[in-house]
């Protein structure tokens, strides 16, 4: 009689946790709101212009 060899399945949710990282990593590189910082810079322009008018 013939061994029939039977291989258990890998686990798939290691391969989730991974694309789950992957893709908040892409969120935060390229999704982030970048709008508290254009204020600020725009703030320090307004606060550091000088009057030269005499």
């Amino acid at each position: 009689m013939a061994e029939i060899k039977i291989e258990k399945k890998k686990p798939v949710w290691p391969w989730i946790v991974v694309l789950l990282l992957i893709a908040a990593i892409v969120y935060f590189i390229f999704f982030r709101d970048n709008t508290t910082r254009v204020e600020n810079e725009v703030e320090i322009e307004n606060t550091t212009s000088t009057d030269t008018v005499n």
